[in-house]
């Protein structure tokens, strides 16, 4: 018998969900782990679906909600979420998104899915067009955090996630853009939302390099001299690494996961950029001298990376955010020992959570780190990223899209 069309890559999808949704892996773990035998297209095509699920998985609940009883099985719920999608987002003739899906589904639910699915193609358009889709595809605790720290703007935040990002490079020094970039004015090249960098001109010679326009402001904001000792830590995958060598500073990167370690010395050696590559927690190694400078961009919620990644929204929880925070006071601490007196420290998380953020100030003040605050002037082009205390603080709504991200600057007490 043969397989119905589309059939391989609506499982994938589904693999995915069921990854995320229910046993809250990220989205990129989950997809390396499909079968090695699954079509690269077919592939990317479940991630598109995928992503899309997770992106406006509250206004597909929504819809779906009045045709249903009783809550069905995951598997049945994903099969209904993918064909959903497909449905209203994706542009999908409805006799294939029905088709696919009730064959995805359970056969015990097939007659539900295919009941569900005609009424979601004749009456959910119009159901999808009543629905306040960012309030309902945002976990109420993000919207609840984020409209305590940042008000009105909960809402557009909420707005830039319910679309794919654009593709952000940083370029090598004196590299030209490739035809079709938006120069930002914060030195960022910006390419359409789907567009494959490996095809770009320029990429197999390491002219530049993927990095949103937000992640490559805390090594800017740094200021890397030619010849300065400066630490990278919490490296992979090495796009902040890239801008200090670039620089010409003299880098050790240091990175504890051995598989982001492969990751980001392949980045470097495409790039063709020198720097000294250590595998080790950044909390307790001892460097054999101490550093003119420091970039810890610590690991954190990434909760200001879900244009990108909308598993994010789904894998996280509120307890996630304070674990985060005190193994970011650790390396902050573990930071502080390792810079020269009078040395400077940029702090960076791409989380929108104040406790991952603001909330190190107060500590960093107990390490004998000083806070030097950004200046307007340092970031042209962007001024409303500078808080009024000086760290710097980017959001999804800002200039056209960019990740949410915090940075501050401090200088080790002499």
């Amino acid at each position: 018998m043969a397989l119905l069309p589309g059939l391989p890559t609506r499982k994938a999808a589904r693999d995915l969900l069921d990854a995320t949704l229910e046993h809250r892996k990220p989205l990129e773990e989950a997809l390396e782990q499909l079968p090695k035998r699954l079509d690269p297209r077919d592939r990317a095509a479940a991630h598109r679906i995928a992503a899309t699920v997770l992106r406006r998985l509250g206004s597909i609940d929504e819809v779906l909600s009045p045709f249903l009883r009783r809550e069905p099985p995951p598997p049945a719920r994903h099969a209904l979420r993918i064909g959903a999608a497909e449905l209203l987002l994706l542009d999908t003739p409805p006799h294939a998104a029905v088709g696919v899906a009730v064959a995805l589904a359970p056969k015990a639910f097939a007659g539900l899915v295919n009941a569900v699915l005609r009424k979601v193609a004749a009456e959910g358009p119009a159901a999808l067009e009543g629905l306040d889709a960012p309030r309902l595809d945002t976990p109420s605790w993000l919207w609840s955090s984020w409209h305590a720290a940042y008000g009105p703007a909960v809402r557009a935040i909420a707005e830039a996630h319910r679309g794919p990002a654009p593709l952000d490079l940083t370029p090598a020094p004196g590299a030209p853009p490739p035809e079709g970039a938006e120069i930002l004015p914060t030195g960022s090249w910006r390419m359409t939302p789907g567009t494959r960098v490996t095809d770009l001109p320029g990429f197999a010679e390491g002219r530049f390099w993927v990095q949103d326009a937000a992640a490559a402001l805390p090594a800017l904001l740094l200021k890397p001299l030619p010849g300065e000792r400066i630490a990278d830590l919490c490296a992979a995958p090495g796009g902040k690494t890239a801008q200090l060598a670039a620089a010409g500073a003299e880098v050790t990167a240091v990175e504890r996961d051995p598989h982001r370690v492969a990751r980001l010395s392949e980045n470097l050696a495409r790039l063709r950029l020198p720097a000294t590559i250590v595998q080790a927690d950044a909390a307790a190694w001892t460097p054999p001298a101490l550093f003119d400078a420091i970039l810890l961009d610590a690991p954190c919620t990434a909760t200001g990376t879900i244009r990108r990644h909308p598993d994010v929204a789904h894998t996280k929880r509120p307890r996630d955010v304070q674990a985060a925070a005190e193994a970011q006071a650790r390396l902050l601490a573990a930071a502080a020992g390792m810079l020269k007196p009078g040395g400077r420290l940029v702090f960076a998380t791409c989380s929108l959570q104040p406790e991952e953020g603001e909330a190190h100030l107060a500590r960093a003040a107990g390490l004998g780190l000083v806070h030097d605050p950004f200046r307007v002037e340092e970031l042209p082009g962007l001024p409303e990223a500078i808080t009024a205390a000086g760290c710097l603080r980017t959001r999804p709504d800002m200039r056209g899209g960019m990740d949410g991200f915090f940075a501050a600057r401090f200088r080790r007490a002499a």
